[in-house]
Formats: structure tokens, C-alpha cells, sequence
């Protein structure tokens, strides 16, 4: 009997965790990351008592971790996942494999310890048990379960799996075709930078399907562009920050190549964006552009015309980075006390803890500050506060509380939710009609409660054969 259990992301889009039982005594999970905000586990616990690192089920079926991309959300509760006795192995992309070891150790350096030996020992454990899998090569990892990675264009690295199970019984040599469960992982929009766009499966039994943005509708590519081309101008003329709370991988290197692109455009023959400078605040993002710049033959095709014209999308002439703490609390006290043109990229992406932070103290009170929300901010961080209290329609007066101290939001507060990396409503309900063999149920997970249930009315018309789960554990 196939199950599916959900110890994670059905309160929220945070702390993916799937277990899938494929006989009556063995079961993989896919993927382990942690819970940002007021998300929380789904074994009955609320937010306000849950251990959001906690392995809270049982490991006694589980032979494997199959890892769809290496976001924190999906990965973050992996040393604890060992930490309660897990012993099999770690099955990824190659190039999610690169850069699996080196996002863990930034989470365990800010949530668990700054042991520079106890954190190599973990690092050491894991990497031992990380298997790297090309993508598009089917892998039996026992006779009742093979698997595939495909890729999902939402970062480096990222795949859905196809998990094919053996059915039938071979005493009486009874063969049917396998059972084929997809996770989608997160799946990336269409268009997007550096990525080529997921394309679908031929088939599927069971869909587990992330719904991010299930109810929104991503603006075009050219649209996000004229509209960050637009803040940059008031940038420029204001000699304002422009602030940008990124992840470190993937919208980080989106952000740069997107960048790169309109100062190639409109630098040329605007003198004074040749003076606007670009700040990755972030050492980590620093490690990642590198090995997306190692890695270019992930590339899709229009960033290789880029590369072969001559030129170099993450790495340019107005491209500052910073790396130690010294530097950054420098480059902050600056921009707090001088008017000049910059556009500040820096983790953590939701605004609850890491560099970014210190930005906003030091500039969001100031009226040429502009701060850009590239992607999803989840209910119960700062980033979703700014968001919501910045609306200068509604909320006149807004303000955010930051280590314990009130903010006012002078700063501008935009939102490009197609920088966010992750598909919109047309992109999920078009991954799902171009599948030939519709799947017989699409479980719908890693999403708001609004944003499932508006995904499912409008699956329907595209799968109306499907039967439509949306699992609260």
C-alpha cells in the first residue's frame, strides 16, 4: 500500500518534508528543511510550542533523503534529521551537491553553534552519505523503487523526482507498470533568468505540487524589468539605497543577471547610472555566484549568447562585494550618513535575521530609501511586516518593530513577485495540462490556505479526472 505522509509544509510554504512509503517497510522522504515564521510541523503542533528544527516522526521505514534544491526551507532540518538517527543516503542533483555542504553551514553557524570543529564534523557526516545524480537518468535505488531528477528551473540545481514503484506480484508473474509519484519541489516561472523552464512529465499517478503563488498572477519578465529600471531612476535621481532582501541562492544571481542587463542597456547613454553602485552584502552569495559562474553550462540559452558575446552577467564593473563583518558595519554607517546612488542586495530574504537587517535600521526611515520584495515573505517575519505596513494606503503611519526597537516605514515599499523564482498560477496549472497522462490525484502542499484552495478550483478545468487533496499532515 503506497502513502504519502506530509511532516511539513501543509501549514504554510516553509519546512517541506515528505515521507513516501512504497512498501510496508520502507519509505524515502524528500527533502527536510526547516519552519520560517508562524509556519509550523503538521504533528499538532501550533506555533507558538513548536520545535521548528525538530524531527517529530518516526525514521524506522526510511532508507533514503532525496533532495529536490538546496533552499533552507528543504534542506535546513538535514544535521538534525542525522542527529535522530538517520543513516542512509543523501540523493540530489550534481550541481545541488556543490552546493548543498556550503548552505548548511551558514544555517548551522546561525541557528546551532560557531564551532568551527563541531560544524566540520557534521559537514563531514553528511557529505560522506550525498549521492549526485545527473539529471534525466533513472537510478533503482531497491527493486521496488526507481527515480529521476528533472529539472524544475527554479535555482541552480533544483529538480522535480519521478518515483516509479514496482507493482504487482511476482509469484504470479503479474507485471503492471510502476507506480509513478511526482514531488515538484519548488518550480520555477517560465522566462525567468540564467534557468531554462521546467518542462513536464509525460505521465504521473500522484502529483505532490507546490502552490507558492497559486493564486497570482506573475507580471511578464519585460514588465518586472521596467518596473526595476524605474525604481533604479529614482535611485539615481534621489541619491537614495536601494534595498533589496535577497536569498543568497538564486535570486541573489537573478537579481546581478537582471542588473547587468539594464545598465548594458541604458548606461550607454545615461551618464549618471555609470555611478550607481551594486553591493552583495552577503558571503555566502559570493560562494553561490561563483559556482553558478562554474556551472554555466546549466545556463539557458540566452545568458551562453551573453557569455559568448563577451559578456559577463554575474560579474561586472559595478559590482561591489562584502565579505567580513568589519566591512559591512562600515558600509552601513556610510550609506547611513551620505546620499549616493547604491543598490544593496543582502540576506536573509524574509528580513528575520543576517545582514539586511542592519540596512533597514540604518535606512528605512529615510524617504529615498527604496526596499524591493522580490519574493514570498512568510507570515510572521519582518520582511511580511514591511510588506504589509509600507502600504502607504492603508497603513499611513506603518512601522515594524526590529530587535525590540519601532522602525517608521518612510522608505518606499515595492513588491516584483516575478523575481521570486518560484512559478505562478498559469505556470502551475500549465506544468499540470502538459502532463499527457494526467495524475489520478494532485496533492497540493507548500502553499497558503487561500492560494490551495484558489489552485484547485482552477486545476479542475485543465485535470477534471484528478481527485484534488490538499493534506493538513
Amino acid at each position: 500500500m503506497i502513502q504519502i505522509f506530509h511532516h511539513g509544509a501543509t501549514h504554510g510554504v516553509t519546512g517541506s518534508c515528505h515521507e513516501l512509503v512504497y512498501t510496508q517497510s520502507k519509505s524515502v522522504l524528500i527533502d527536510c528543511g526547516i519552519f520560517q515564521g508562524d509556519d509550523y510541523s503538521s504533528h499538532g503542533q501550533n506555533s507558538a510550542n513548536a520545535d521548528k528544527l525538530a524531527i517529530d516522526f518516526s525514521l524506522d521505514k526510511v532508507q533514503a533523503l532525496l533532495v529536490t534544491h538546496t533552499h533552507i526551507d528543504h534542506i535546513g532540518r538535514i544535521p538534525y534529521l542525522f542527529a535522530a538517527g538517520f543513516k542512509g543516503k543523501i540523493y540530489c542533483t550534481q550541481a545541488t551537491a556543490k552546493l548543498l555542504p556550503l548552505m548548511l553551514e551558514d544555517a548551522l553557524k546561525i541557528g546551532f553553534t560557531r564551532n568551527a570543529r563541531l560544524i566540520a564534523r557534521v559537514l563531514k557526516k553528511i557529505n560522506a552519505h550525498i549521492v549526485a545524480q545527473p539529471y534525466k537518468k533513472w537510478l533503482q535505488l531497491d527493486k521496488d523503487l526507481t527515480i529521476n531528477f528533472q529539472p524544475a528551473g527554479h535555482i541552480l540545481g533544483s529538480a522535480y523526482i519521478e518515483c516509479d514503484i514496482k507493482q504487482g506480484d511476482p509469484k504470479q508473474n503479474i507485471n503492471k507498470k510502476p507506480k509513478r509519484v511526482i514531488f515538484s519541489g519548488d518550480l520555477g516561472a517560465p522566462h525567468a533568468p540564467l534557468l531554462a523552464s521546467p518542462s513536464s512529465p509525460s505521465r504521473c499517478d500522484t502529483l505532490v505540487l507546490e502552490c507558492t503563488y497559486g493564486d497570482k498572477l506573475h507580471k511578464g519578465r519585460q514588465y518586472r524589468r521596467q518596473k526595476l529600471k524605474a525604481i533604479i531612476e529614482r535611485c539615481v535621481k534621489d541619491k537614495g539605497a536601494v534595498l533589496i532582501p535577497a536569498f543568497s541562492l538564486g535570486r541573489s544571481q537573478e537579481l546581478l543577471y537582471e542588473f547587468e542587463q539594464i545598465i548594458y542597456e541604458y548606461g550607454q547613454t545615461q551618464k549618471e547610472w555609470q555611478g550607481v553602485e551594486i553591493i552583495i552584502d552577503s558571503p555566502l552569495a559570493q560562494k553561490f555566484t561563483q559556482i553558478y559562474r562554474d556551472l554555466k553550462h546549466l545556463w539557458d540559452q540566452e545568458a551562453e549568447q551573453k557569455v559568448n558575446s563577451g559578456r559577463h552577467p554575474l560579474k561586472f564593473e559595478q559590482l561591489l562585494t562584502i565579505d567580513s563583518n568589519e566591512n559591512h558595519r562600515r558600509t552601513v554607517a556610510y550609506l547611513r550618513k551620505t546620499a549616493r546612488p547604491v543598490i544593496v542586495i543582502a540576506a536573509s530574504g524574509m528580513c528575520s535575521g543576517g545582514r539586511i537587517v542592519n540596512y533597514l535600521k540604518a535606512l528605512i526611515e529615510d524617504k529615498r530609501t527604496d526596499i524591493i520584495f522580490s519574493g514570498y515573505q512568510a507570515r510572521g517575519t519582518t520582511g511580511r511586516a514591511i510588506q504589509k505596513y509600507g502600504n502607504k494606503r492603508e497603513y499611513k503611519h506603518g512601522w515594524v518593530e526590529m530587535d525590540h526597537k519601532r522602525y517608521q516605514i518612510n522608505a518606499q515599499v515595492h513588491a516584483i513577485s516575478g523575481y521570486s523564482a518560484h512559478a505562478g498560477q498559469n505556470d502551475l496549472i500549465n506544468f499540470v495540462k502538459d502532463i499527457k497522462d494526467k495524475p489520478k490525484e494532485i496533492r497540493l502542499i507548500h502553499g497558503d490556505e487561500v492560494a490551495k484552495k484558489v489552485l484547485r478550483q482552477q486545476l479542475r478545468s485543465v485535470s477534471p479526472s484528478s481527485v484534488f487533496t490538499i493534506p493538513d499532515r
